[in-house]
């Protein structure tokens, strides 16, 4: 079995991130990939969105990870790249339930790989509510996690950030305070401050995906050994587990190399023996 150390041990890899994601990151990946994690001076992800609104993010996730990864190539004239980006909202499976969709992902210039990792999770303090005094807002806060996690404070009607990375329960209600009197409605919006650095349980979330990274690397092509073997398309047809009629569940997966091109079916490794009825077009019409 190739080691992937092969191709990235010895090397530096910069680190798209001005949000001290370096923490949950380069632990992982400079333990197990031998290469040295570097975060560029003075490099501004805010460019590339913001959570709060006040930028908007330039394309879908994996697109605006990829943005950032080749910005910090060429602001660092490395080869490697890591860059990582969130996505809040409700879960796609379960949609009452919040959910944070972290994608790590590696360029690597020198071997033409892109590879990346991504979870799902619903561990998440993803919440905002509109408050009309400082009280109030304490307690939403403390609710989801404060101080130990930050808050951002918005004019309500407006939408005007007063204040974020709030961590001090002083600042806090100065903020609200401050919000509701310049409110038309007299009302302030708290929300969880979703950056990684003012929010660690994001920050394990990032952890996750870095190890779901780790995993499509140590995926290495049968055919040359290139690591990121990795799925490109899946096909649905699992059978149900009570009349063995086909559903849109995945039943199998196709597996292709970034460098050779070599292809490889398989079973759906995430999929279970058989569905459950409820997805079955004839159990469950």
């Amino acid at each position: 079995m190739a080691d992937p150390r092969d191709w990235f041990a010895g090397r530096v890899a910069v680190l798209a991130t001005m949000h001290r994601k370096e923490q949950a990151i380069a632990p992982l990946l400079e333990s197990s990939l031998g290469f040295t994690v570097v975060v560029p001076s003075g490099f501004n992800t805010d460019s590339f969105g913001t959570f709060t609104g006040d930028v908007k993010r330039p394309a879908d996730q994996l697109t605006t990870a990829r943005l950032k990864a080749a910005s910090a190539l060429r602001q660092t004239g490395e080869s490697l790249a890591i860059a990582s980006e969130g996505s809040f909202g409700p879960h796609p499976q379960i949609p009452f339930l919040a959910c944070d969709r972290e994608v790590v992902l590696l360029l690597d210039h020198q071997h033409q790989l892109e590879i990346v990792g991504e979870t799902i999770s619903t561990d998440t303090n993803y919440r905002s509510q509109t408050v009309r005094s400082p009280d109030e807002a304490l307690a939403f806060a403390e609710s989801v996690g404060f101080p130990s996690h930050g808050m951002v404070v918005k004019v309500e009607d407006v939408g005007t950030v007063v204040a974020k990375g709030i961590t001090v329960p002083e600042v806090l209600l100065a903020a609200v305070k401050q919000a509701v009197q310049q409110s038309p409605s007299h009302h302030a919006r708290i929300e969880t401050d979703l950056r990684a650095l003012y929010n660690p349980t994001r920050m394990g979330v990032i952890t996750q995906a870095t190890e779901a990274l780790l995993k499509v690397i140590a995926q290495a092509c049968p055919a040359c050994g290139c690591p990121g073997f990795s799925e490109v398309k899946r096909w649905p047809g699992l059978p149900c587990g009570q009349c063995g009629t086909p559903t849109l569940m995945p039943l199998s997966v196709r597996y292709q190399c970034q460098q050779c091109q070599h292809q490889q079916d398989g079973p759906c490794p995430d999929s279970p023996p058989v569905a459950d009825p409820s997805y079955c077009p004839y159990c469950n019409p």
